[in-house]
């Protein structure tokens, strides 16, 4: 048995010395040999001794083995979903959301919500104004501003022509006025951001109307945070503006969900004054109130809190919250950044310790919601690579892409339901569409698990996978994987696939065995690596050796996979992440939604 045990490790074929039939006995046996594992547990298991045959000194292989028999957490379809902040209202980019190609990266991520929120979002004012274009401020000279505004002004009048979906054709100069507008108001929006010292915005219902007319033409669903920080002597929110901007939506039957607020638990900073969690839970219970006196929106859902880091006094806050109000929404919410963007360099991107940060957050959050509202569904929002806006070349980088793709695969494994990513474009480096109105790799990344990653999630069994651990030292896994039933959308798949997903921090290639119930099937191979000479800091990928790129302003790539040979050892590149579809596992967790 050691001899074949030896064997079955290495990939080796069986010798003739081998009783007959008893390799195929032993296969069943292989989960035996794994540590059954979450990847959530990836810091806690403990090394499985695994033996190498004469011969194969040096070399590391893993075997891999999925249970298939039920899912072990079930997430929403949308649970990889998008935000846009306010600042596109400062800074111009909202007016160019009825872009055909803007539309089109959208589509491809849908179905998602579209979360309208961020640190602007307590300042923002609705106004009910059909045509403010030409009241419209902004830098730089007179010229430049009346051309720019004439265009804005001629672009919504065709818009306003067209029924259903309201699709522009952008000219290019407009699109370069607006790129040096929004180069100027960048520094207004940083300067704004560091001091922690906002202005007032105003959102019209024209705003309004471009605002809800992408998301609905992209197939996402808009979630509209309100203004928190409009308070009464009594330190109660006062709903009048809100209300205003309520109506208005119901009377274009915008089906809309609601929040209030964007990290409350920091508004001292902001304003000089807090608002407690009670008292939030309150005005949350007051919006809730709002909503069923207005007829399109009686039943419609609300999030919150959204707050912030749970640390000691967020956590109280959001116990006062859900004391008051933890009937009241339909999902709990906070947000996560995971470092500071100001002093962020590429090899945070790669350290394990970092990857696993969020595990903590979860747990505590978790331990909260269960406490005062058992059964709740938990969200992610906000949730960004880096905060302060981000850095250039890095976190809108391919390395970028591991803290992503490991914060998917982690919300996933603990039943979060709902992961909100800032932000679809924004002035800033943490989003997943840049200014030229181009896919970053984060963007890919994120089209390719949409395209592959259905909702149920897979418990996997592993052995080989880590180091002898040295005392005192704890063993963090480089090589993450993760297992989905493959999505249900995707009709190059049968019912009953799986797709793995792989992140490799090694600095080597790494080798994977499929066993148990994923031996000798035919896997299709998603391979996503940075293109051109940047490396980790590229921000154009290649999957499967071919650069991405759109095909033209409606059309997608396809992204086509390469096929291994069943029985085939998976090669895990350096430094990289990648997809496995295992066709025709016919798991039994995977044949019916």
């Amino acid at each position: 048995s050691e001899l074949i045990r030896g064997f079955l490790l290495s990939g080796m074929p069986c010798p003739s010395s081998c009783p007959p039939g008893l390799l195929a006995l032993m296969a069943p046996g292989l989960a035996l040999m794994a540590t059954f594992s979450l990847p959530s547990q990836a810091g806690d298991r403990r090394a499985l001794p695994v033996e190498k045959p004469p011969g194969v000194r040096g070399r590391t292989l893993i075997l891999l083995d999925v249970n298939t028999k039920s899912p072990v957490r079930i997430i929403s379809e949308n649970f990889l979903s998008l935000q846009l902040d306010p600042s596109i209202i400062h800074d111009g980019w909202l007016d160019f959301l009825s872009s055909r190609r803007l539309v089109t990266l959208a589509r491809g991520l849908a179905p998602a919500f579209l979360r309208f929120a961020g640190k602007r979002t307590d300042f923002l004012q609705f106004h009910n104004v059909k045509n403010p274009a030409k009241s419209r401020g902004g830098p730089g000279p007179d010229y430049y501003l009346k051309n720019y505004e004439d265009d804005i002004v001629r672009s919504d009048i065709a818009l306003d022509k067209q029924k259903g979906c309201k699709i522009a054709q952008h000219p290019d100069i407009m699109l370069e006025l607006q790129r040096e507008k929004a180069a100027q108001m960048h520094l207004v929006l940083l300067k704004e951001q560091f001091s922690n010292t906002y202005s007032n915005l105003t959102l019209t219902a024209r705003s309004l109307d471009k605002l809800y007319n992408f998301a609905d033409c992209s197939g996402l669903h808009l979630i509209f945070a309100l203004n928190a920080l409009r308070r009464n002597p009594n330190n109660s929110w006062n709903s009048s503006n809100a209300l205003s901007l309520l109506k208005y939506s119901a009377s274009k039957k915008y089906n809309i969900s609601w929040e209030l607020g964007n990290e409350p638990n920091n508004y001292r900073t902001l304003i000089g004054r807090s608002v407690n969690g009670s008292q939030l839970g309150k005005d949350y219970t007051q919006l809730r109130s709002l909503l069923q006196l207005i007829r399109t929106y009686s039943r419609a859902h609300l999030y919150g809190p959204n707050i912030g880091r749970p640390r000691k006094n967020v956590i109280a806050f959001l116990e006062g919250f859900l004391k008051v109000a933890g009937g009241t929404v339909d999902a709990v919410t906070w947000q996560h950044y995971y470092i500071d963007g100001r002093v962020a360099k590429v090899t945070d991107f790669l350290k394990t310790r970092l990857l696993d940060t969020l595990s903590d957050q979860i747990r505590k959050i978790q331990k909260v919601v269960n406490t005062y509202t058992p059964g709740k569904k938990i969200w992610l929002e906000g949730v960004g690579t880096t905060s302060a806006g981000g850095m250039n070349n890095l976190s809108d980088s391919y390395a970028a892409g591991f803290l992503w793709l490991n914060t998917l695969g982690l919300l996933a494994s603990q039943g979060i339901d709902v992961v909100v990513r800032h932000s679809f474009l924004d002035h800033g480096h943490n989003h997943l569409v840049d200014q030229n109105f181009n896919p970053l790799p984060d963007y890919w990344l994120s089209l390719l698990y949409k395209r592959l990653i259905g909702p149920k999630v897979l418990a996997i069994h592993v052995a080989g996978l880590q180091r002898k651990p040295r005392p005192g030292r704890v063993i963090r896994d480089k090589l993450r994987i993760y297992a989905h039933c493959t999505s249900y959308h995707n009709h190059n798949y049968v019912r009953g696939s799986i797709t793995l997903y792989i992140i490799n921090l090694h600095r080597s290639r790494k080798k994977i065995k499929l066993a148990g119930t994923l031996r000798d099937k035919i896997v299709h191979q998603y391979l996503l690596q940075p293109y051109g000479k940047d490396g980790l800091h590229s921000k154009s990928v290649q999957l499967n050796g071919q650069p991405l790129a759109m095909v033209d302003d409606g059309t997608l790539p396809e992204l086509k996979p390469r096929p291994l040979r069943a029985g085939r050892t998976l090669v895990i590149p350096p430094l990289t992440m990648s997809f496995y579809v295992v066709k025709n596992v016919n798991a039994l967790a995977c044949r019916y939604r």
